[in-house]
């Protein structure tokens, strides 16, 4: 069964426009979760135009919709400190009442990271860190306390409190990198997200490493599930983006999340359900 997603850009949208797009969204049964991002200039000119913090938008979406599964696809892991990565899961847990997916990320953009003066780091740093990270995060959010050491995080006997709503709150890896990041999904992931595939093939050859780690570290592959990224903008055909999604559902692909490229309008999220049901 073919299952949706939305995801609205937080950049070049006033809050208001942002808003009423989550309502909308709400309403639209098709739509299984909705996603804003974890970054801090645009991704897309003006790269000085106005773009919204994501955790701090998700609280307040949070408290504006009832039905949609929320979060953001996805955190970096340089941005926070991953046990306190944790606690902010915790809390918009309680906020949405249970509907909190935490996504995360090793990190990509230098543009905004050096800007802000916050170290990235070379691909393995990256890679190390996340991995590093992911586990601290999965051992705050179900242990009651965590002590860890390691090369890029310390704790001792740390604890998440209140405990969140859910009795697991979902982990979303996003990432195309086979050898490390497939990994770490492997490893913690409860689904794993690859952002625009090329085709279905491209797809295909990244999944088939996620199963290749999965035999690795003796993960049933089946209980994570696959979700992609796909473009859509206001003067797209809808049934045309309906068509394109059908392959990599033949391919296995669980979730397609529509990802606006523009400021859409809660009409344009509207044919676009309509095409979908």
């Amino acid at each position: 069964m073919a299952r949706y997603a939305i995801k609205t850009p937080p950049h070049h949208i006033t809050w208001t426009e942002l808003l009423d797009l989550w309502r909308c969204a709400d309403q639209l049964e098709v739509f299984e979760s909705a996603w804003v991002w974890d970054h801090f200039y645009p991704l897309a000119e003006p790269w000085d135009g106005p773009n919204l913090e994501g955790w701090t938008i998700l609280g307040a979406l949070a408290q504006a919709t009832s039905r949609l599964r929320i979060g953001s696809m996805v955190n970096g892991m340089h941005h926070r400190h991953p046990a306190v990565t944790a606690n902010m899961a915790a809390t918009l847990d309680h906020i949405s009442g249970g509907r909190f997916a935490l996504g995360m990320g090793a990190g990509w953009n230098f543009m905004e990271s050096d800007a802000y003066g916050i170290p990235l780091g070379t691909l393995r740093e990256r890679s190390d860190r996340f991995e590093e990270g992911i586990e601290v995060i999965a051992s705050m959010l179900s242990q009651k306390e965590t002590t860890f050491t390691g090369t890029w995080f310390q704790l001792e006997k740390a604890w998440c409190e209140p405990r969140p709503v859910q009795e697991h709150i979902p982990i979303v890896v996003g990432g195309k990198g086979k050898r490390r990041t497939l990994r770490t999904a492997a490893r913690f992931a409860d689904q794993w997200d690859m952002t625009f595939p090329t085709d279905p093939d491209d797809w295909l050859s990244h999944d088939a490493e996620l199963r290749r780690h999965c035999d690795d570290v003796g993960r049933d592959q089946s209980t994570i599930t696959r979700s992609i990224h796909l473009a859509f903008a206001s003067g797209d055909d809808p049934s045309a983006l309906r068509d394109h999604a059908a392959p990599f559902f033949e391919s296995g692909v669980d979730v397609v999340i529509w990802s606006a490229r523009d400021t859409v309008a809660p009409f344009a999220v509207e044919a676009l359900a309509n095409a979908l049901t």
